[in-house]
């Protein structure tokens, strides 16, 4: 094994030790409607509001996005992990029939807004930078809705993971 590629699985191995938020990006437009489950979504600024996504290259999404413009960062909850897993690809479950379940709702931009959410934050694509593998996204934020109460879904260690609040019971 080279140097390179040595190093490249260290960092990958590391990566899995950065728990992270689990997400489903949408989007909707003249390209179509797809999404995908994502962890490199983190925030840049309130002034204005702005998220970066990181897509990797090879991604067959990237054109969809890019031509339609506009997605939605759909923040899941500890019960959503199913979602993440169709979302991901795990499931067999086609990104048409994704669509079809009755959880979606249609934001200000028109993007695919998954119901039960931590949050939905709708926005637009300002900017699109290659970065080695990826696509770093840029996406001001036009439209938020945020949930009172939930418990958190993260990944770690290449599994999902719920993340409980303390100050709030548990419902069953």
């Amino acid at each position: 094994m080279s140097v390179e590629n040595e190093h490249r699985l260290r960092f990958r191995d590391a990566m899995a030790s950065l728990s992270a938020a689990v997400n489903i990006i949408t989007t909707d437009g003249p390209a179509g409607r797809c999404g995908m489950t994502a962890t490199a979504v983190c925030s840049v600024t309130d002034t204005p509001p702005t998220l970066m996504v990181c897509i990797n290259r090879n991604s067959a999404m990237n054109p969809v996005f890019q031509e339609n413009g506009n997605l939605c960062i759909n923040i899941l909850n500890h019960e959503q992990e199913l979602m993440a897993r169709h979302f991901a690809g795990m499931t067999g479950v086609s990104m048409e029939d994704r669509f079809k379940w009755n959880i979606w709702n249609t934001g200000v931009l028109g993007q695919p807004q998954l119901q039960e959410t931590l949050a939905n934050l709708e926005g637009r694509i300002e900017q699109v930078q290659e970065v080695g593998t990826h696509y770093v996204y840029l996406v001001e934020i036009k439209q938020i809705i945020v949930q009172e109460k939930g418990h958190g879904l993260i990944y770690f260690k290449r599994g999902f993971h719920p993340v409980m609040d303390e100050n709030m019971a548990i419902t069953a």
